[in-house]
Order: structure tokens, then sequence, then C-alpha cells
């Protein structure tokens, strides 16, 4: 959006997905890339093919614990995303028949161990942590749910408000995802620069742990995270419809 042939179609603004959601909500943005969750909390009209989704390790959601996951009596989170909240809250419910006491921290590990059994830690400063060098029990949350349900996560769908998501729109994001998808060299040397991470580190992230090009599969993991998060009232997707499916 900011380089390829959709600049200036859209007038952009950065903010966490949790903001986001919040600016729509409120109808100060018309689209935005949303937590899959806020489908349980607004109407909101899916851009097909496009967000942010995982099929095994996410690498950048992780829940770090002083103990085993099914002894964890407490769980400080950054809560700057909303779906892995929810989601941290339904792996150790269904897997780990685990409901500790949730409470909201600033990303420091060190401080949020100390305050609570384990740590739910997302985006840059998880993957600022080597899980491998921490004395710690690790969970990375992309690998416990496909583990759990065999299906991708869908962290993230861009959506937008009622009447805003027509065919145009939606050609336009993805034919953006694909622009930078294929210019990923390009990525991986900006964003390794501008955030402080190795070239190897942004490179395994963007093509070994995230996805961005959504497919009916994604979908499906998608609507499988929904009913578990929100029982039988869950918003469903249909990949062939650009709108939620109730």
């Amino acid at each position: 959006m900011l380089r390829g042939p959709q600049k200036g179609l859209f007038d952009l603004e950065f903010r966490f997905p949790s903001e986001c959601a919040d600016r729509l909500a409120s109808g100060e943005a018309d689209i935005g890339i949303v937590p899959s969750f806020e489908l349980t909390r607004q109407n909101l009209e899916i851009l097909p093919g496009t967000g942010i989704a995982c099929h095994g390790p996410v690498r950048s959601i992780l829940l770090i614990s002083k103990r085993p996951a099914a002894e964890i009596r407490s769980l400080a989170l950054d809560s700057s995303s909303r779906t892995s909240v929810e989601l941290a809250r339904v792996i150790l419910d269904r897997k780990y028949s685990c409901r500790p006491v949730f409470s909201s921290h600033a990303p420091d590990l060190d401080a949020m161990l100390y305050h609570a059994d384990a740590a739910l830690i997302i985006g840059d400063p998880a993957l600022r942590i080597d899980p491998a060098g921490l004395p710690y029990h690790v969970y990375d949350l992309g690998a416990e749910w496909f583990e759990m349900t065999g299906l991708p996560m869908v962290f993230a769908v861009w959506a937008a408000r009622p009447g805003f998501a027509g065919p145009e729109v939606a050609d336009a994001f993805l034919a953006s995802c694909r622009f930078g998808l294929d210019r990923m060299d390009e990525i991986v040397q900006v964003e390794s620069a501008a955030r402080g991470f190795s070239p190897g580190l942004v490179r395994d992230y963007f093509e070994r742990n995230v996805v961005n090009e959504l497919a009916a599969r994604d979908y499906e993991g998608m609507n499988r995270f929904l009913a578990e998060a929100a029982g039988p009232s869950a918003v469903r997707f249909d990949r062939r419809d650009a709108a939620p499916v109730y």
C-alpha cells in the first residue's frame, strides 16, 4: 500500500490490531487489520484472501511458564492482540484443562514472571527472545493450536464496516499482498534494519512462520477458532463470499 500500484488508493494510519478494531467500532476507520476474535464482537465484512495466519509454529506468540501448562495458576498478558489472548485461553482450557487468572502487563518477561506463573509475549518482544535459551517451559501457540486441531490459525484479517468491502476493494488488498510477497528480499532488508533483527530471522518469520495470503483451509481453521472461542453463536466465514455467514 505504501510502494505498489495501490499507493494512494487509501488514507493509511498505523495502529496495533486491537486499536484498529476500536477505530472500526467507533467509525473512525472504514477498513482495518483486526484480530479474528473481533468477528465475534462486531458486524464486519471480511476482505477475502488476505490476513495473518500460521500453519504451525508462529514464533511471535509465546506462552512462557515457570510451570507445565496444566499447572499454570496465573497468566500475565501482553494484551496488544485480542486474538492471541483468546487463543491462550482456549488452548489452556481445551488442551490442558487449565483456567488461570489473567492479568495485563507490559511485555517485560522478567516482570511478568515475577507477578505470575506464566507470561504471554506477542510480536517483536517475542521475536527478541530465544526460546531455546530460556530456563522455562515455552509454548508456541501456533504450534499448540495446530497440534490440537490439525488446522491453520488465523490471527487477523482485513475487515471493513458494512458497505466498504466491495470486490474492487478486496482485489486491491489481495494485489497489494502479492506485490509485497514478490518483493520479500526488499522487505527483509528494510524490516531487519528498522527493527534490529537479523535478516535471517526476518526471512524465516515471513517465509516459514506467517502466511499472508489465505485460502479455504485457513478459513476452516478460523471458523474452528471462533467456535471454540465464542461457542455456537460464533460467526462463520465462507471463502466464496466476501462477508461473514451467521
